[in-house]
């Protein structure tokens, strides 16, 4: 088996951002060289997530209000006592997660229809790193 790891920083403009990472993952994985195996994409920060879903523009606003409604901002985590203003940017990646796997097979990212890999960063305006890692033959 082979291993081959490259990573991603992004500095988004805003605190809050959703970037489609799709095209910069496959071209880690044609780098790589693995035909069969599969690939982990993981944000290394505990403010940010890694999903897969659709690219379209009113679901990506859709899980945005639905992420606020769950883990809105307030000024009243005790997160804040230790002078952090981002308890809500923690809660948020808690429930989009910090990565995913996808199966590689014949050199491509095996995806349902209309499956994208996203960056979402929920603490942002600062550099931050997502890991790529394909392993396989």
């Amino acid at each position: 088996m082979k291993f081959y790891t490259e990573y991603l920083w992004f500095n988004t403009k805003k605190h809050r951002e959703y970037i489609n990472m799709t095209s910069e993952v496959e071209r880690i994985l044609e780098k790589s060289g693995i035909k069969e195996g599969m690939i982990l994409v993981s944000a290394m920060h505990i403010t940010a997530a890694v999903y897969v879903n659709d690219a379209e523009q009113g679901l990506i606003e859709d899980i945005d209000e639905w992420l606020d409604q769950l883990a809105p901002f307030k000024s009243n985590y005790r997160h804040h006592k230790t002078g952090e203003t981002n308890g809500d940017s923690h809660l948020k990646s808690l429930l989009m997660h910090h990565e995913v796997v996808v199966p590689v097979t014949n050199a491509q990212l095996d995806f349902g229809p209309w499956q994208q890999i996203y960056y979402a960063e929920f603490d942002g305006q600062r550099k931050k790193r997502v890991i790529v890692k394909v392993m396989g033959e």
